[in-house]
C-alpha cells in the first residue's frame, strides 16, 4: 500500500507549490484505497471571460492526473460568483458581470474542459453550478437568513488578512461587503460539495483556506489544499491573462499557437514544460533549446488539435523563420477587393482577415509594414502591378500582387 500511496504523491506533486498539508493528504489517499473509494477533489472555475488558454490548463491536468489515479473531480462553474467577480489579486473594485455574459462563457468551458478532462466517465467527473444552491434569478434558495448565517461564520479581521483586502484597506482604497461575500461564497461551495481536496493558483490560497475553515464550522471533515503556480504569459512577466493579451488559447489556429509558443524565453519554456506536459525534465535539459522549445510546441498543439497539424505548424514555422521565406505568396485583383486601399486587403484577404478594430489598433501600435516600411496612415493605398510584402504584428506575413 505504502508503494501506492508514494506513486500516487509523486504524481500529485510534479508542479505544485503547496500542500496543506501533505501528511493529511497522505492519510486521506491512505484511507481512499483501503476503502477502495474515490476522493472527491474540487476546482471551482468563475466563467468570467471567454475561453480556456494555457494558464487555465495548469490546473486542468493536474485534475486529469487525479482522475487517472481513479478519484473523482468535481468542476464547479462558478456562475453566481461570477458576478461578483473574485477580487483575488485586484487593486480596485471589479466589474460585475451579467446572467447573459455568464451563461455564454460557461458555455465555451463546457465544452474545452473535454479537451483534457474525461467528461464522459461519471465515475471519474461531476460538473455542477453553484447557483444549484445560491440561486438564479427567479430561483431564490439563498436568503436573507443563509446569508446571514454565512457571515457569522467569518470575522472581518480574518478577511483583512488577505493580503490584497489588506492593501487597500491600509491606502484607504473602497472595498465592498459584496467583496468580502466572495471567499465565504467560494468556502460555502466546499461545504455544499463535501471536497476531500480543492486545488487552485497561488493567488486562492486565502479563499481555499476559508473553505477548509468552513467545511470545520459546518462540522465537516476539512479539504486538504494544493496550490499550483501562476504560469506567465507569453511576455515572461505577467499571469497570463486574455485583457493582458499575452494568453495562448487551447482553441486558436495551431500556427498562431506554434508562433507564440517559440517566441517565450528559455527559462519560462522549462516551467511550461513542468506544467503543461508529463515529459521527463531531464530529457528537455539535454536538448538544445531551440528543439527543445519547438518540441513543447508541437507536444501542446498536439494536445489540443492533433500531430498531423503539430507537425504542419511546424513546417511551416521553419519556412517562414529558418529557411528565410517568411511570406505567403497571393495573386489578386483590386477588384476582388474593391481599392488598391491597405485596409479592405487585410480585412478581406487570408492568412489576415482582420476587422476592422484590429486594423485599426495595430496601425496605431505600429505593428503593420509594407516592404518594411512602418504604416500609420489608415487610408494607406498599395501600388498596382508590384509585389509588396506586408507584415502585420509578430506572426502574420503575406506577399502580395494587385494585378490591374
Amino acid at each position: 500500500m505504502e508503494k501506492d500511496i508514494q506513486k500516487q504523491l509523486d504524481i500529485i506533486k510534479r508542479g505544485t507549490v503547496e500542500i496543506i498539508s501533505e501528511a493529511e493528504l497522505k492519510s486521506k489517499l491512505k484511507s481512499a484505497i483501503s476503502k477502495k473509494r474515490s476522493l472527491r477533489i474540487k476546482a471551482g472555475f468563475d466563467p468570467s471571460t471567454p475561453d480556456i488558454h494555457l494558464g487555465h490548463t495548469v490546473l486542468l491536468r493536474k485534475l486529469r492526473h487525479f482522475q487517472e489515479l481513479g478519484h473523482k473531480v468535481v468542476f464547479l462553474i462558478g456562475d453566481c460568483t461570477a458576478m461578483i467577480g473574485d477580487p483575488s489579486g485586484q487593486s480596485e473594485i471589479r466589474k460585475s458581470l451579467s446572467r447573459k455574459e455568464v451563461e455564454q462563457n460557461s458555455a465555451t468551458y463546457v465544452k474545452q474542459i473535454s479537451k483534457i478532462l474525461d467528461t464522459k466517465d461519471k465515475k471519474v467527473f461531476e460538473l455542477t453550478f453553484n447557483s444549484e444552491w445560491f440561486g438564479s434569478p427567479g430561483k431564490n434558495i439563498f436568503g436573507l437568513d443563509s446569508i446571514l448565517e454565512l457571515t457569522s461564520k467569518y470575522t472581518v479581521a480574518r478577511l483583512l488578512e488577505r493580503d490584497d483586502f489588506f492593501k487597500r484597506y491600509k491606502a484607504g482604497k473602497p472595498i465592498s461587503v459584496v467583496e468580502f461575500l466572495y471567499p465565504l461564497m467560494q468556502g460555502y461551495d466546499s461545504v455544499k460539495l463535501k471536497a476531500d481536496i480543492e486545488i487552485g493558483g497561488t493567488d486562492q490560497k486565502f479563499n481555499l483556506l476559508v473553505g477548509r475553515s468552513l467545511q470545520e464550522t459546518y462540522k465537516k471533515p476539512p479539504q486538504t489544499v494544493i496550490t499550483l503556480p501562476l504560469l506567465e504569459g507569453t511576455d515572461g512577466v505577467k499571469k497570463m491573462s486574455k485583457s493582458l493579451k499575452n494568453h495562448i488559447g487551447i482553441d486558436e489556429k495551431p500556427d498562431q499557437m506554434f508562433g507564440k509558443l517559440m517566441s517565450i524565453s528559455d527559462e519560462l519554456m522549462f516551467k511550461f514544460y513542468e506544467l503543461l506536459t508529463d515529459i521527463d525534465m531531464s530529457e528537455v535539459k539535454r536538448k538544445h533549446p531551440m528543439e527543445a522549445k519547438k518540441d513543447l510546441a508541437r507536444e501542446i498543439i498536439q494536445q489540443y488539435h492533433s500531430k498531423i497539424k503539430a507537425d504542419k505548424a511546424q513546417e511551416d514555422f521553419e519556412k517562414k523563420f529558418q529557411k528565410r521565406d517568411p511570406f505567403t505568396s497571393l495573386k489578386t485583383k483590386a477588384c476582388e477587393v474593391d481599392s488598391l486601399l491597405l485596409k479592405n486587403i487585410l480585412c478581406n484577404t487570408q492568412p489576415c482577415r482582420l476587422s476592422s478594430g484590429e486594423f485599426k489598433r495595430l496601425i496605431k501600435q505600429g505593428a503593420i509594414t509594407v516592404n518594411g516600411k512602418k504604416i500609420t496612415d489608415i487610408n494607406y493605398k498599395l501600388e498596382p502591378n508590384k509585389e509588396q510584402c506586408i507584415k502585420v504584428g509578430k506572426l502574420k506575413f503575406l506577399k502580395l500582387k494587385l494585378n490591374i
